[in-house]
């Protein structure tokens, strides 16, 4: 879960500020003393946390919040303000250009993520109704240049090279003549990455950034080497000049200090974060959304996106008559279990809902993929007929279908016995919004 550590500890004292009818001067103390020695340990930037706790106390410890009916949750709203502030307050879109072609320039160290960013960003645009092309101009690491041209296969993207015997000033600007002649209306120049930074390096990307005048540069930092992200970010924005960053890899970041620190200490915002290994898993970055996210309020707003763009409308309708109906079936369970994996990792999709986006709700949840993998392959071992009628499914049929998915009977019976629980519950709430219907507002 992003941010896990985090959220545990702050959510745990606030949790005892809720638990107190008044508040005292001295309570408020106390529970931002373990806020801090929380952000500390999340890696957050000394001097941000030491701001950010200073305007914290100074609005909560005021009259109003003391003598409210709920001082609690009254500092818990703060901290929330606070702590959207602190991550940029609103989404940093991307700056397009008057006239196309956009350019955007990915920069940053070797093994950020730079060149399949590339590609997650160039299938966000796609989404968005762009047409955009993708510029291999790393020469230097190998296999860069094929890693980028199979992206763009898998994408059906055009990616423009000119192998590594060229100039990556002379590649950028013969991509971007390429992407002026095929109509394309955004270009993302891959840039080669070091170990370090370094003045050649530098010296390199400052002579693209002349020679092609970029709208973007976006800089793309791992989000799991905590401060040390923060630390390049502010010395390529001092020496190269940047508009925004791109952070990795934050799916997997327990503390979350990098997300917390970029903005506050280089002033550039974060536009974008790295939420998985697939190409859709690079998202917007809402600080309001994030930050309800550590405080344990869930994400309404982002599991709503998620659910528009992976979930098919007209499946949905169908699968709304047949519940009316009663054909809910076996194939039908398979196919909402699959459209439900295509949102994301499922810790992550809980993690969006409220009520159980509490750390202390999923601290004990382990989500096991791989008994979603056995479900997949114990319904695919069915006959059609099987599927679409579980009663006809006797001793001998479990044995064969257990056989052919590898796994046992007791698994097939489970299965059997979660679908058949599932449609009960399916047909009761089907059956309890038609007895509503006509008595509440909402449901005429």
């Amino acid at each position: 879960m992003v941010f896990q550590g985090l959220a545990e500890k702050l959510q745990d004292t606030f949790k005892k500020l809720r638990g107190k009818g008044k508040l005292s001067e001295k309570d408020v103390k106390a529970a931002l003393k373990e806020v801090k020695l929380a952000l500390l340990e999340a890696d957050v930037n000394y001097k941000v946390v030491k701001n950010f706790i200073k305007k914290i106390e100074i609005r909560a410890v005021g009259h109003e919040v003391l003598a409210s009916l709920t001082p609690g949750q009254q500092v818990i709203k703060i901290v929330n303000n606070e702590l959207t502030e602190l991550m940029g307050g609103s989404k940093s879109a991307l700056s397009f250009a008057d006239s196309p072609p956009t350019v955007i320039m990915l920069v940053g160290l070797q093994g950020s993520g730079k060149t399949t960013s590339t590609g997650k960003l160039a299938k966000s645009l796609k989404q968005d109704g762009k047409r955009p092309a993708m510029i291999a101009a790393d020469i230097y690491r190998p296999a860069a240049i094929k890693q980028l041209q199979v992206l763009g296969d898998r994408l059906d993207l055009p990616v423009f090279t000119m192998g590594d015997q060229s100039s990556p000033v002379d590649i950028a600007k013969a991509g971007i003549s390429f992407a002026q002649s095929n109509n394309n209306d955004v270009v993302i120049i891959d840039t080669a990455g070091r170990l370090h930074v370094d003045e050649e390096m530098m010296d390199e990307l400052k002579s693209i950034r002349q020679e092609v005048k970029p709208d973007e540069i976006l800089l793309v930092v791992d989000a799991m080497t905590g401060q040390d992200a923060v630390k390049v970010a502010n010395k390529f924005d001092d020496l190269l000049g940047i508009n925004g960053v791109i952070l990795t890899k934050l799916d997997g970041d327990a503390r979350g200090g990098a997300a917390l620190s970029v903005k506050a200490v280089t002033g550039k915002p974060i536009k974008f974060v790295g939420m998985g290994e697939k190409l859709d898993a690079l998202e917007v970055f809402h600080p309001d959304r994030m930050a309800s996210r550590i405080l344990g309020m869930g994400d309404v707003l982002s599991l709503i996106e998620k659910a528009e763009a992976s979930i098919d409308a007209e499946k949905a309708m169908e699968l709304e008559e047949k519940l009316k109906q009663n054909e809910f079936t076996l194939e039908d369970f398979l196919d909402q279990m699959e459209q439900v994996r295509n949102m994301g990792p499922l810790d992550q999709i809980l993690g969006m809902i409220p009520g159980l986006s509490g750390a202390g709700q999923l601290k004990n949840l382990q989500v096991d993929e791989k008994q979603l993998d056995h479900i997949t392959a114990i319904i695919n071992s069915m006959t059609p007929e099987e599927r679409r009628k579980p009663d006809k499914i006797n001793g001998s049929r479990r044995k064969r279908i257990a056989g052919g998915s590898g796994t046992s009977i007791q698994d097939v019976n489970r299965l059997l016995k979660q679908f058949k629980q599932t449609k009960k519950m399916m047909k009761q709430f089907s059956g309890g919004a038609k007895k509503m219907k006509g008595r509440l507002p909402f449901f005429n």
